[in-house]
């Protein structure tokens, strides 16, 4: 009954699999793989409280099923519960994470664990929790006084460059307050969150990892009610951060499956040698809708051949401490060139918020 339901879910007749679960649960209410698959079977008709229900249901039965962890923490932020969302993922970071390995990891996964460990050593009250396990995450509370978002400290009104960019993009300085801006550094620095490696020489914190925070689900609530004309009613629906070694490559060519982006950079100036690069370059053509995840995320040279017959003209937005871009999830973009200094502290640390579903444009 489990493989037929599972075909008919693949086969995108998502009731029929529902009826299949459901009469599997009535039968065997504590099958963990019927409950899991008919809430993954309910979010995608939709039905996102009975959804919601089914993966409350896998964490209390399976407390230690990692998986039951992200189903739930992600319908949670889909549904606005931000806060709560984090709690779960933060759950699942303690629940996977291996201080030790016996895999092998690449240099500049180690160079980086090793200075962050540096680090964390020279914070003496992080000494004791640290030799428990090794996993930690730096309180990142609320900014109570002042809030957490500028509420427009660029020149001229944001909304208005909004509505009148074709395409969508705007950049805003000083994006976030001072007490904001360091808290979220510290947490940066502090949090043994970043154990998603990529090749190229950067590395990930994922939801999953434990990357979100009070102050970062502050953030994403005030970016919608500062600018409702950017972002309306489009839900948060996934988040990371992304650290760079101070000379390797960063993010190739790609667009987000999302309706607006959020970039934000956090480390300090002084780290960048060249003000004039160390940004994000932005196409001014997007995706074709037809184009699925894998192909305009994981085939460079499709999409540069794509953009060339386009006839695409990019824009680079040189790099500085506290700045915000936001712009459309289906144009296409990619780190510019990085060459920080040496020294855990100037690593290059970005932020991304994903609001909503891509649209046609």
């Amino acid at each position: 009954m489990l493989q037929r339901a599972s075909l008919y879910h693949q086969a995108g007749q998502p009731a029929k699999a529902e009826e299949i679960y459901r009469d599997i649960l009535r039968n065997e209410p504590d099958n963990i793989t019927a409950i899991m698959n008919l809430g993954c079977v309910l979010h995608d008709q939709g039905k996102l409280n009975e959804a919601l229900e089914m993966f409350r249901r896998a964490v209390k039965l399976k407390p230690d099923m990692p998986l039951a962890y992200i189903n739930l923490g992600g319908i949670l932020c889909e549904r606005g519960c931000l806060e709560e969302s984090f709690t779960v993922f933060r759950r699942h970071a303690a629940l996977t994470y291996e201080y030790e390995s016996n895999e092998p990891i690449q240099p500049h996964k180690a160079s980086h664990d090793r200075e962050q460990q540096d680090y964390i050593n020279r914070n003496q009250r992080l000494n004791n929790e640290i030799a428990v396990n090794g996993f930690h995450i730096e309180d990142c509370s609320r900014v109570i006084i002042g809030g957490a978002v500028n509420p427009d400290a660029s020149p001229g009104d944001v909304a208005t460059r909004w509505q009148g960019s074709h395409p969508k993009i705007v950049v805003i300085d000083n994006f976030l307050t001072d007490e904001a801006l360091a808290k979220l550094r510290r947490f940066c620095w502090r949090s043994t969150i970043w154990r998603q490696v990529y090749t190229p020489g950067y590395l990930g914190a994922m939801p999953e990892h434990g990357i979100g925070s009070p102050l970062l689900a502050q953030i994403a609530e005030e970016l919608r009610s500062t600018y409702p004309v950017i972002f309306g009613q489009y839900p948060l629906l996934h988040f990371w951060g992304f650290k760079y070694d101070s000379n390797l490559s960063g993010i190739a060519l790609h667009a987000d499956f999302a309706a607006v982006n959020v970039n934000f950079w956090i480390t300090s100036d002084d780290a960048n040698r060249d003000p004039a690069s160390g940004g994000l370059i932005i196409w001014d053509t997007p995706a074709p809708l037809d184009w699925d995840f894998a192909k305009y995320n994981d085939n460079v040279a499709t999409a540069r051949d794509f953009l060339a017959r386009a006839g695409a003209k990019s824009m680079t937005i040189p790099y500085r401490s506290n700045r915000v871009v936001i712009f459309d999830s289906n144009l296409f973009h990619e780190t510019d060139r990085i060459d920080f200094k040496e020294g855990y502290l100037n690593r290059r640390i970005n932020l991304t918020l994903l609001y909503g579903r891509r649209e046609a444009n």
